[in-house]
């Protein structure tokens, strides 16, 4: 019989997997192997509808996703016009004859809108401080929004940036005005700290979904009342309460724990661009990020492919904890802020809607997170001008609702359906 005719020699199957030493390993890259091509076949499916094509740097794939996105802060921002023009005296008091002088109706929503909106501009970019003060309030979110983004690529939904934060400033802020150390050594010291401390308490929600299955979305929402209750518990004890104060705060962080200044902003600002850059790296070019898009994308297909889940899902809230500690030095050692109750303000949560604005991706989660920066610089700058500020946070509540309905934004301004721009998001109970 000719080897033609016998066919191709039956291959052993590879024994032992991460999950199982004992289990057959069907390599999915060999397409010879048992059930290997439908399993490669899966994970090409699900690496295809998770990832963009063209690559990462193909900037033309981006445009429907940035078309829906400029759409609905357009969207957003008539809506808001139109709340300002409502909530103005004088626009309500042209109201009473506007069917004899309607002009000035119109006259004094335009005056009350631009008024509004231009004072929303200079307030934070209109001068060099402004611009330095808006850089510095979105390095904070930026960061956070990069720790939210990250652990959805991997399939999980990370609300507990909030708890990962007061973690990594109780450890940031107790270094940093305890401890004695040279000016460079110190702010060193202090950082590694803070980030270490964001690492291991998202760490530990990450082993809990590892090994237990337990839900993150529980177990960080938990987690982050066991942060604020450690915070409490820490500023009412000698170690950290400010001599001679009656109020929950600590002394401020030591001079040589601040972060250094560079182009009249702190070095955090330049920190939050680096981390999203090695965001993009970990994510687009390391073979853990491949694991992580993989299981977020078909947590099935990927074990059959032999990936750890167990060990992505912890590594995945690690790198989470660790890039929302980075974001809490931001506050602690960016102002020489001493630790209190609002330390981390609610960075944490709003670091959710920069990473659903940014739709998960470290460019986008970069503008998300400058974008409501200037907002928030913006909003004293409103109220100034006699706008009320809570309609800032109007406004980002409807930029946010309006991305994440895609389809309403395309319907209202007559975009058609494109295959790209899919927006990556975690999976939902059932996974």
């Amino acid at each position: 019989m000719s080897d033609l005719e016998k066919g191709p020699e039956p291959r052993e199957p590879r024994r032992g997997t991460p999950h199982d030493p004992d289990a057959e390993h069907v390599d999915v890259l060999d397409p010879d192997a048992v059930g290997g091509e439908d399993a490669a076949k899966q994970v090409q499916a699900s690496m295809a509808a998770a990832d963009r094509p063209g690559g990462p740097l193909d900037l033309s794939v981006y445009l429907p996703t940035a078309k829906v996105t400029a759409g609905a802060i357009l969207i957003a921002l008539v809506i808001g016009a139109v709340l300002i023009a409502i909530s103005d005296d004088g626009v309500i008091e042209s109201l009473s004859y506007f069917t004899s002088y309607p002009w000035d109706f119109f006259t004094r929503s335009g005056d009350a809108i631009w008024s509004a909106y231009s004072a929303l501009v200079r307030g934070s970019v209109g001068s060099g401080a402004a611009i330095s003060t808006t850089l510095e309030r979105s390095a904070p979110l930026i960061c956070a929004g990069l720790s939210v983004a990250l652990a959805f690529r991997a399939g999980l939904f990370n609300i507990g940036g909030q708890g990962q934060l007061t973690i990594g400033a109780l450890c940031a802020g107790y270094v940093g005005f305890t401890w004695d150390l040279p000016s460079g050594v110190h702010v060193v010291a202090a950082a590694l700290a803070g980030i270490l401390g964001g690492a291991v308490w998202g760490g530990i929600v990450g082993l809990l979904k590892a090994r237990t299955g337990a839900h993150e979305v529980i177990t960080t929402i938990m987690f982050n009342y066991i942060a604020v209750a450690v915070l409490t518990y820490a500023l009412s004890k000698d170690a950290f309460q400010r001599p001679g104060s009656d109020n929950p705060q600590s002394l401020p962080v030591a001079d040589s724990a601040r972060l250094p200044e560079i182009f009249g902003v702190h070095i955090g600002v330049l920190l939050a661009f680096l981390a999203a850059g090695l965001v993009w790296w970990i994510l687009e070019r390391s073979t853990l990020g491949f694991e992580l898009r993989a299981v977020g994308a078909n947590a099935d297909a990927s074990r059959t492919a032999g990936m750890s889940i167990p060990k992505v899902y912890t590594l995945a809230m690690l790198l989470a904890g660790a890039l929302a500690g980075l974001a809490s030095l931001s506050g602690v050692l960016g102002r020489g802020d001493s630790l209190s109750l609002s330390v981390v303000g609610s960075t944490g949560f709003d670091a959710i809607t920069v990473a659903l604005l940014g739709r998960a991706t470290p460019l986008g989660t970069v503008l998300a997170g400058l974008l409501f920066g200037a907002m928030s610089v913006g909003g004293g700058a409103m109220e100034a001008a006699g706008t009320p500020r809570e309609l800032t946070d109007v406004l980002q509540a409807l930029i946010v609702l309006f991305v994440a309905a895609p389809a309403l934004v395309k319907g209202l301004m007559r975009v058609k359906e494109s295959g790209g721009g899919a927006t990556v998001m975690a999976k939902g109970w059932g996974s």
